[in-house]
């Protein structure tokens, strides 16, 4: 079925690895809308009744298929009212939907944001101190797994957060050039457009992030458990 979203962009990232960042600089883009994170995942579509699933079926809808139309509406209405051409949508979750998106949107494209595991991992415990540390790990592991596979399966452009911050004009201009828009060196001022999104629920929203100001990552070394060391290797990281 026709979609209103051509070709939308997504980053698929673990928790902690500068995806609020590097979803703010692109927004900044005169072409590029990318919104606060929208937990596409928990947006649902429900029949409640057999007869009005017999009715959707007569119209050729499931309730897949519906949900799908749902996500296409909400997001093109956004990209519309934006005044700009493409979205950019950035939830870590979607890692977990991503075979539905690529269902949704055929001509999607990805782009994936590495984070040296251990630095992911300290990260996540600061922000969750109240969790066990097997859960926190256990955490990790689940989205590492998944953006490994991801990139195993999908095409796309992988960036490093640590390349980012270290040389964001460079990373960015090939972020553009990937998504096939002009490179726009007013992107790396990413505050221009304001701080207002950054709010618990729609992605970072800590004083480094608010602070508007590329800021370098952290160095190495790092504690890299052993559930996290394949992860390291995959993603040529020192252990």
């Amino acid at each position: 079925m026709a979609r209103r979203l051509a070709r939308p962009a997504f980053i698929l990232s673990t928790v902690r690895s500068g995806s609020t960042l590097l979803r703010a600089i692109l927004d900044g883009h005169s072409r590029l809308h990318a919104p606060h994170e929208t937990h596409l995942g928990d947006i649902a579509v429900e029949f409640k009744s057999r007869q009005v699933a017999r009715s959707m079926e007569a119209f050729g809808h499931s309730e897949r298929e519906l949900r799908f139309l749902l996500w296409d509406a909400l997001l093109s209405e956004r990209v519309e009212r934006s005044g700009k051409k493409y979205l950019v949508n950035k939830s870590p979750n979607d890692l977990f939907i991503r075979e539905e998106i690529v269902e949704c949107w055929p001509d999607a494209r990805f782009v994936f944001l590495l984070r040296h595991p251990g630095a992911i991992l300290r990260s996540w415990q600061a922000a969750r101190p109240y969790l066990e540390p097997e859960d926190v790990l256990g955490d990790i592991v689940s989205y590492a797994e998944a953006l490994e596979s991801a990139r195993r399966e999908l095409p796309g452009l992988t960036v490093r957060y640590e390349e980012l911050t270290r040389d964001p004009a460079t990373v960015v201009q090939g972020v553009c050039e990937f998504l096939e828009v002009q490179w726009e060196e007013s992107m790396l001022d990413y505050a221009a457009s304001g701080v207002e999104s950054f709010k618990p629920g729609f992605g970072d929203w800590m004083g480094k992030i608010r602070s508007g100001v590329i800021q370098p990552a952290a160095d190495a070394p790092f504690g890299v458990p052993d559930r996290l060391k394949s992860i390291c290797a995959a993603w040529e990281y020192a252990v």
